[in-house]
């Protein structure tokens, strides 16, 4: 149930999650509205992701993306957060963050520690970094749906 549904594109308004990401495993990630998360197909399956990401009209990124439970937080409904491997300056909550899916690295699974999930993210970051640079999956980078039409984005700068 993985792959078929990729590659998978996806926008929507980036809404504050649970505030853990930064502070607790120092990895920013970007959640979706529910509105958002709800329109994914019900049959793709949890786990971790990988693909393009690009915030409003800015530059496109690599990206790490989770689908499901978060079952280390034991959570109830299933989130899609999305780590983009980029350094940015502020927050954009509010921003349309724009996706594609392109890849599937691992089912979701629970850890014993903070840090045993930490470093299994960043292999998972690793990982992500080098499968995006292969042809098939570099060319969706330049994917029109990444060119937002004027007047989609929420704050203008």
């Amino acid at each position: 149930g993985a792959m078929r549904h990729l590659p998978y594109f996806c926008r929507g308004e980036v809404v504050k999650g649970f505030g853990r990401g930064s502070k607790e495993l120092g990895i920013p990630t970007a959640n979706f509205s529910e509105q958002v998360v709800e329109s994914f197909p019900s049959d793709i399956s949890t786990g971790i992701y990988y693909g393009w990401a690009c915030v409003g009209n800015g530059d496109v990124h690599k990206m790490v993306l989770s689908i499901g439970w978060n079952p280390f937080y034991k959570n109830i409904k299933k989130s899609v957060e999305t780590h983009i491997i980029h350094t940015f300056k502020e927050d954009f909550y509010g921003e349309i963050l724009s996706i594609v899916i392109t890849g599937y690295i691992r089912p979701e699974k629970n850890f014993d520690s903070l840090d045993a999930l930490i470093s299994a993210i960043q292999e998972d970051i690793e990982e992500a970094k080098r499968q995006l640079d292969l042809p098939e999956h570099l060319e969706l980078k330049e994917d029109n749906f990444f060119h937002l039409p004027e007047g989609k984005t929420v704050n203008n700068h």
